[in-house]
C-alpha cells in the first residue's frame, strides 16, 4: 500500500451520510457543527469521547493498549470500546522506546482503527508529556522548568516551546501535558524540578511564554496542576494542602490566571491534592466558577492520571465509581485520563438511571468536540498521516525507520542557549573563570583538574524525571538513551584539551558510601583545582532523589555528598562545586570555603557543555536563582515571599535566612547602577508610577545584568510579604556601554486579597526597589497611593511596562 493509499483509505471509512453531515463542514461555525453532531450521538458514543485509553506505539509500527503498571489498570478491551469511539490516546510516544517514524506510523494505524470502528469516523486526540522536551525516544532533552526560571528569559522559553510543539505536531500528537505552574512552597517536595520557581510572577511570565510557544505550533497546552499541589504538607507528594484563601489567591493562582488570560492555553489539568478538604478533581468552585465563569476559560479540563478514581480511593468523597464520575463531571472535569474507569460503564449506568443528568455529559462533550473541531479532526478531509510522514511513501516499520529526526541541530542550539543562560554562578572567590585555549586574554587553564563526584561521569545527571530517558528508557535495560548527552567529565575534557583531567567518584548520589572519600581527597590534593560534581539523580516514586514521589526529609545533600565536600575542602585545593540537581540544597562549609559554586538545575542534553563553558569563561553566566539556596538543611518550608514573622527574629533560635536569596547570580562582567530616578511621589490608586535605573558595564567583557523590580508594602490591612517581584529585564551590555531601564508600574500590581476576600488596591505608601536580587536592592523609591480603596478583578494589569534604552559606550563612559 502506498502512502497515498493510506490517506485515501482513511478518508473513505465513514458512510456517505456521515461524510456529508453538517458537522463535517469546516465552513460552518464550530458551535453549530458540535450541536449537530451531539444530536446524532447515543449515550455510549457520547461517553466514549470523554475518556482516553493508554495506547503505546510498538517497534513493529503497530499500537495497542499499553501496560502502565497501576492498581487501576483494568484490562481494557479495545475492540469492544472502539465502535463507540474514543476521546483520547494516552502517550503514544511516551510509553516505550520506539523510533520516531515507527511511532508516527503506529499512531497512523491506531487512528485508522479508531476512525474505521466508529460510525462517525471521529479520530482521537493524542496527548503526550512535554515538560522538558517532547517525551519521545530520540527527541531533544531540554533543561527542566527550574532552569527556565533561572534564565529570567521568557522569550527564549517561548522559542523552545515552539520547537517542542512543532516536533510533536509533525508526528501526529495534538496535546502536550505542560507546563507545570505550581509555585514552590517547600523545596523538599520532589517535583520542585518541574516547577519554574518560588515566585508567582516569575512562574507566571515564564510559564505563559511556554504556553504561547506550544500553542503557536498548534499543540494544545495543558496547565498543571490546578491548584495547590506544590503546597502539600511537609513537601510530601500528594499530601493534603491547607492553604488560606489569601495564599491561594495571591501566590498559587496568579500563574494559571496569566496563562489562561495571556497565553491562550486550551486545556487545564487538575491537581491531585485537596484544598482544605475539597479534592481539586471534585471542586466545582475551582474548575467551573473560577476557571470558566470568572476567568473565561473555554477549553477542556482533563483529569490528572487516575484523579477521578482517586475521589473514591484516596479522598473518600465518593462511595462508588459512579459517584466519583458524577462528582468530577459536576465539578468540571471533561476527560478522564489516562484510561477509562469511572467515565465508562459506571457513568453510563448512572445516566441511564437518571442519577446523573444528561446535560452534564453534553456540556463536557461539547467542549471536547469543539476542541476536536478546532484541531481539524472533524473535517471531511482529515487525514491521520502527519507532516513528518507525508511524502515518505512507505508504510512498514522497516522502511520508515530513521526517517524522522526529533533532535536536529536547530533544537540542540536552542537547548544549548537555554542551558548556558540557566547556569547560575552562585559564588566566586576569583578562581573562576579558569581560562583556556579559547581565551587568549584570560588566565591559562590549570595544569591538573580533578573532576570528582557522583554526577561527574553520568549523562543522566543532566536529565530530570520527565525527560524520556529517565522516565522511560531506565525501565528498559539495555536500550540506548536515544540522544547524545555528554557527561560533565566529557565536556571538561573537551573544554580544557591542554589540561590533565583526573577523575574519581568519591561516593554515589545517595548510597552513603564513604570508602572512596580518601582516594577522592588524595586526587584533590594532587590537582590545581577541583570540580566537584554533586546533586541529584532524577527518578519516579522513590527511584531517585528528585522527581515525582522522590521527596526529601531535609535539604541536606543526599547520601554522603556533604562528607565528600568536607573531605575535598580539607585538602585546601581550590574547589568549585557544580550542582546538577532538581532542588536547592544546603551546602555547609562550601558557602564560605569553596572557590566557586555553580548551580545547574538538570540542564538537559547540552548542559555539560554549558557548565564547562562557564568554568572556562567561554560562557559568561547570567542565570539567577529561581529558588533560594538554604543556609541549613532544616529550614523548610520557607521561601523569600515571607512576611516579617517568617524571617529571622530574636524570639526563635531557628534562622530561615537563605545562604543565597531568590534572584541571586553572578557573572564575569562587572556592573554599576549609577543613576536612579522616579517621576512620581504620589499617584491615585488607579494610577501608575515610573522609575528609571541606569546600568553600566564597567568591566572588560560583555555581559548580562538582570534588573529586578520589587514591591514592598510597609503598612497594609493584611500581612504582606516584605518583598515581592513584580518585574524584571535582562540587559545585555558590551564593555563601557550603559542602558536606562524604565519600569512603569500600574497601581494594580500592588493589589492583594483583602479581609473580605476581594482583591483590592488600597491607599498608603509603597516602596519600589530595583536590585540584583531579592537580597541586594540597590535603589528604592517611596510612592504614596492616594484616593479610595479600589476593587480589581481578573482584568487588572498583570505587568509593569518595561522599556530598555541602550546607550552607546561613549555616552556611558561620560555619564
Amino acid at each position: 500500500m502506498t502512502q497515498h493509499d493510506v490517506t485515501a483509505s482513511t478518508a473513505t471509512t465513514a458512510t456517505t451520510a456521515t461524510t456529508d453531515a453538517a458537522w463535517r463542514d469546516a465552513a460552518r461555525p464550530v458551535d453549530e457543527r458540535v450541536r449537530a453532531l451531539i444530536a446524532e450521538m447515543t449515550l455510549d458514543e457520547k461517553l466514549a469521547q470523554l475518556y482516553g485509553v493508554w495506547v503505546g506505539a510498538s517497534d513493529d509500527g503497530h499500537a495497542d493498549v499499553a501496560p502502565h503498571q497501576h492498581d487501576l489498570n483494568d484490562d481494557v478491551d479495545l475492540d469492544a470500546l472502539l465502535p463507540s469511539g474514543l476521546g483520547q490516546i494516552t502517550r503514544p510516544f511516551g510509553t516505550a522506546p520506539v523510533d520516531a517514524a515507527v511511532g508516527a506510523l503506529s499512531l497512523v494505524r491506531m487512528q485508522e482503527r479508531i476512525v474505521a470502528a466508529n460510525r462517525f469516523g471521529i479520530p482521537a486526540i493524542a496527548h503526550d508529556e512535554c515538560l522538558a522536551g517532547f517525551a519521545a525516544w530520540g527527541a531533544t532533552a531540554y533543561p527542566v522548568p527550574l532552569s527556565w526560571g533561572a534564565t529570567f528569559d521568557p522569550a527564549l522559553v517561548e522559542r523552545m516551546a515552539g520547537r517542542i510543539g512543532a516536533d510533536m505536531r509533525s508526528v501526529g500528537v495534538h496535546q502536550g501535558l505542560a507546563p507545570v505552574l505550581d509555585v514552590v512552597r517547600d523545596a523538599r517536595w520532589g517535583r520542585v524540578e518541574e516547577t519554574i520557581g518560588e515566585d508567582p510572577y516569575l512562574v507566571a511570565t515564564v510559564g505563559t511564554a511556554y504556553v504561547r510557544g506550544l500553542e503557536s505550533s498548534g499543540i494544545v497546552s495543558t496547565l498543571k496542576h490546578f491548584v495547590g499541589y506544590s503546597a502539600s504538607k511537609a513537601g510530601r507528594n500528594l499530601a493534603p494542602v491547607s492553604v488560606g484563601a489569601r495564599e491561594l489567591a495571591d501566590v498559587l493562582l496568579p500563574p494559571f490566571e496569566m496563562a489562561v488570560r495571556e497565553g491562550g492555553a486550551r486545556s487545564v489539568m487538575n491537581s491531585y491534592s485537596d484544598l482544605d478538604g475539597v479534592p481539586s478533581a471534585g471542586d466545582r468552585w475551582l474548575l467551573t466558577e473560577l476557571l470558566r465563569e470568572t476567568w473565561g476559560f473555554d477549553g477542556t479540563v482533563v483529569a490528572d492520571y487516575f484523579a477521578v478514581a482517586f475521589l473514591k480511593l484516596l479522598h473518600g468523597v465518593a462511595d462508588t465509581w459512579a459517584d466519583a464520575a458524577a462528582g468530577a463531571l459536576e465539578a468540571g472535569i471533561d476527560v478522564e485520563l489516562p484510561t477509562v474507569k469511572a467515565f465508562g460503564e459506571p457513568l453510563r449506568a448512572a445516566v441511564s438511571a437518571g442519577a446523573v443528568p444528561m446535560s452534564l455529559v453534553d456540556t463536557a462533550l461539547g467542549r471536547v468536540l469543539r476542541q476536536k473541531a478546532e484541531l481539524g479532526l472533524l473535517d471531511a478531509d482529515w487525514s491521520p498521516v502527519p507532516s513528518a510522514l507525508q511524502g515518505v511513501g512507505a508504510t512498514d516499520a522497516a522502511a520508515v525507520r530513521g526517517t524522522i529526526d526529533l533532535d536536529p541541530p536547530d533544537n540542540r542550539e536552542v537547548a544549548r542557549e537555554l542551558a548556558e543562560r540557566a547556569v547560575v554562578l552562585v559564588r566566586n572567590d576569583g578562581t573562576l573563570p579558569l581560562g583556556g585555549a579559547d581565551d587568549a586574554d584570560g588566565p591559562a587553564a590549570p595544569s591538573v583538574i580533578a573532576v570528582i563526584g557522583p554526577n561527574a561521569d553520568d549523562p543522566y545527571a543532566m536529565l530530570g524525571c520527565y525527560s524520556f530517558p529517565t522516565h522511560v528508557v531506565t525501565q528498559h535495560p539495555g536500550v540506548e538513551m536515544g540522544i547524545r548527552i555528554p557527561t560533565l567529565l566529557d565536556a571538561i575534557r573537551a573544554e580544557f584539551p591542554g589540561s590533565d583531567i583526573r577523575h574519581a567518584l568519591g561516593t554515589t548520589v545517595d548510597g552513603g558510601e564513604i570508602d572512596g572519600l580518601a582516594d577522592a581527597a588524595a586526587l584533590a590534593a594532587s590537582a590545581d583545582v577541583v570540580v566537584l560534581a554533586l546533586g541529584d539523580r532524577a527518578g519516579l516514586f522513590g527511584r531517585g532523589t528528585s522527581g515525582e514521589g522522590c521527596d526529601a526529609e531535609s535539604l541536606a545533600l543526599p547520601g554522603a555528598q556533604q562528607q565528600l565536600v568536607d573531605a575535598v575542602l580539607d585538602t585546601g585545593t581550590p574547589t568549585v562545586l557544580a550542582l546538577l540537581a532538581g532542588r536547592p540544597y544546603a551546602l555547609g562549609r562550601a558557602v564560605a570555603e569553596s572557590a566557586g559554586i555553580l548551580q545547574a538545575f538538570f540542564a538537559g542534553e547540552e548542559g555539560a557543555g554549558a557548565i564547562a563553558g562557564v568554568l572556562s569563561g567561554r560562557v559568561n553566566p547570567s542565570g539567577r536563582l529561581p529558588v533560594s539556596i538554604p543556609s541549613s538543611p532544616g529550614s523548610q518550608p520557607t521561601t523569600y515571599l515571607a512576611p516579617p514573622l517568617a524571617r529571622a527574629s530574636d524570639v526563635s533560635n531557628l534562622d530561615p535566612t537563605p545562604a543565597y536569596p531568590f534572584g541571586h547570580g553572578l557573572g564575569y562582567a562587572s556592573f554599576d547602577w549609577p543613576a536612579f530616578e522616579a517621576e512620581e511621589d504620589a499617584i491615585a490608586t488607579d494610577g501608575a508610577a515610573s522609575v528609571r535605573v541606569r546600568v553600566r558595564n564597567t568591566g572588560t567583557r560583555s555581559g548580562t545584568e538582570v534588573v529586578q523590580l520589587y514591591l514592598h508594602d510597609p503598612v497594609a490591612s493584611v500581612v504582606r510579604p516584605v518583598q515581592r517581584l513584580i518585574g524584571f529585564a535582562r540587559v545585555d551590555l558590551d564593555p563601557g556601554a550603559a542602558a536606562d531601564v524604565w519600569f512603569t508600574v500600574p497601581a494594580d500590581l500592588a493589589s492583594f486579597t483583602s479581609r473580605s476576600g476581594e482583591r483590592i488596591v488600597e491607599p498608603g505608601e509603597l516602596v519600589l526597589s530595583v536590585g540584583r536580587s531579592s537580597g541586594d536592592l540597590v535603589h528604592a523609591h517611596t510612592v504614596r497611593l492616594e484616593g479610595p480603596v479600589r476593587v480589581v478583578d481578573h482584568t487588572r494589569h498583570l505587568h509593569p511596562l518595561v522599556d530598555v534604552d541602550l546607550s552607546p559606550a561613549e555616552e556611558a563612559t561620560t555619564a
